[in-house]
């Protein structure tokens, strides 16, 4: 069997599997770096004890199921209280509770979630909050 134009079509797989990989080679094989979160805003240097409702690994992990069960409490049954992991009472609230403290939603909500890819759907239902400095 022969293969006409070899050398252009080996030339141009070639140059298809160099495109392909690029992105591997000019990172040398790592990953991105994660995003730095701000977690410094005024109303949580305010705090005397500086800690989220949940454990941060929980929180990292787990925001969006927790927020989804919120959400789901608030209309669906009427409970606006959540009771956390230490026995404290917290509303269930993103812009009450969550942005209250977390008010640089540009450094710490959009950081993540740019990296991740991933688009939240909370600011199709709440208004985005205006960034606090």
């Amino acid at each position: 069997m022969r293969i006409y134009d070899a050398g252009k079509v080996f030339t141009g797989l070639a140059l298809f599997i160099i495109l392909l990989t690029a992105p591997i080679w000019l990172r040398g094989g790592k990953s991105a770096f994660p995003p730095e979160i701000k977690v410094d805003t005024p109303a949580i240097q305010k705090l005397e004890e500086k800690r989220c409702l949940e454990p941060t690994a929980y929180m990292k992990a787990n925001h969006m199921e927790l927020l989804d069960s919120w959400r789901n409490e608030v209309v669906r049954e009427g409970n606006r209280i959540y009771v956390a992991s230490d026995g404290k009472k917290y509303e269930m609230s993103l812009s009450h509770t969550c942005m209250n403290c977390h008010s640089n939603k540009d450094q710490f909500c959009d950081r993540c979630h740019n990296y991740e890819g991933v688009t939240p759907t909370c600011w199709s239902c709440h208004v985005a909050p205006q960034e606090k400095s």
